[in-house]
């Protein structure tokens, strides 16, 4: 069986100039250059951590440490 080639021949093909370029305004533009190309977002949350979470983590931190450091003196004495 015999498959035909499925890639048209440049010289028969519409909007190709000489040597296989292609001239402006025969391609759709880029997607950076339409305007909001994208949907329109409502809510961005802040980056980051939230003041309480953070504390809260700052603090236990500092107690493991206080607990590691009574520990640690009342093994020497």
């Amino acid at each position: 069986m015999s498959y035909p080639n499925p890639d048209p021949d440049p010289d028969r093909s519409t909007g190709l100039e000489p040597g296989g370029g292609v001239p402006p305004g025969e391609t759709p533009p880029a997607e950076s250059s339409m305007s909001e190309a994208g949907p329109r977002e409502t809510h961005n949350p802040t980056k980051g951590w939230a003041m309480a979470p953070l504390t809260l983590i700052l603090g236990l931190a500092i107690l493991i440490a206080a607990f590691f450091l009574v520990y640690a003196i009342v093994l020497m004495l």
